[in-house]
């Protein structure tokens, strides 16, 4: 059943693999940047290590001015959902479940839950809801699974469900529960202040340097239309949205920014960090003025 409290937007990410969820050794790593004339502008003196440690810390999400939270790896191999104060520089377990695990958390628009993928003790991958208060979590959409990524709109999740084909789904209602796409990418993000839900369409690809660029697409909830933002970057399939004309990707070290209306991406700048490699997720607070990015820790040489 679905629960009886409204919650709104939201932006997550979730391996698909279902083995571990392809963890490798992830590290956060914080940058001062400020938007500036369809720009972003970075403070290079700023780079900071949020983690460091040869474990998996991923899938960050900012949910206030001072606090991000993100999925992390414990010793055992067990995958909970931490949060990050940035004023005090203290971390705190929102969850510590041995029998589950938690990915890609984001606040709900109330304020009162984070949510989070949950991967249950039967394998199920649904949909939960955390209180920030440490309360009991919730079940949301029981139905529906299992879920990969999703952002929300209207209190309801867009959400990529893993099968063959995969496909972007939208509940309208209990009963219509509406396909967008089928075959998308790993990135499904609400464009802000509009009610269109954006994806990565792996139906519709160019080549370039040899390099895959698909399309991203996106669908008003409203409208029930669709509409076109141009190509990802070459060899790069995770995109956010600084604003509501931005869009952010990485590759390799590199950072690069475009206009949703325009068609070439322009080199934003690099995070060079000794150890570290291939940005790949990203959050950004408007209010703190600073990117988190994720980056691979390279493996030591014999």
């Amino acid at each position: 059943m679905y629960p009886k409290f409204q919650i709104a937007l939201v932006t997550l990410f979730i391996s698909l693999s279902f083995n571990a969820f392809a963890q490798g050794n992830f590290d956060l790593i914080a940058i001062d940047g400020k938007k500036s004339s369809g720009k972003l502008v970075l403070d290079y003196n700023s780079i900071k290590l949020i983690t460091d440690r040869p474990l998996y810390d991923n899938q960050p999400a900012f949910i206030n001015d001072i606090q991000m939270a993100f999925s992390a790896v414990d010793e055992k191999g067990n995958n909970d959902i931490i949060i990050y104060n940035f004023e005090k520089d203290k971390f705190t377990n929102l969850t510590k479940t041995a029998d589950r695990n938690e990915f890609s958390p984001s606040l709900t628009d109330c304020g009162l839950y984070v949510s989070a993928v949950t991967v249950e003790p039967d394998g199920k991958q649904r949909l939960w809801l955390y209180p920030t208060n440490f309360g009991e979590p919730e079940l949301l959409y029981d139905d529906i699974e299992p879920v990969g990524y999703y952002d929300w709109y209207d209190n309801k999740a867009a959400m990529f469900v893993l099968g063959q084909p995969n496909k972007l789904v939208y509940p309208y209602s209990k009963s219509e529960l509406h396909t967008i796409s089928e075959n998308v990418g790993r990135s499904v993000k609400k464009r802000p202040k509009t009610s269109i839900i954006t994806y990565i369409d792996k139906n519709v690809s160019k080549d370039v340097d040899g390099m895959k660029s698909y399309a991203i697409k996106g669908f008003d909830i409203e409208k029930r239309t669709y509409v076109d933002y141009g190509y990802t970057f070459p060899g790069s399939e995770d995109f956010i949205w600084l604003d509501n004309q931005l869009l952010l990707m990485g590759k390799g070290n590199d950072l690069y920014v475009r206009k949703a209306e325009k068609t070439d991406w322009e080199k934003a700048g690099s995070i060079i960090l000794e150890g570290y490699q291939n940005i790949t997720r990203m959050a950004y607070s408007a209010d703190l003025k600073k990117l988190v990015v994720v980056m691979e820790r390279k493996k030591m040489e014999n």
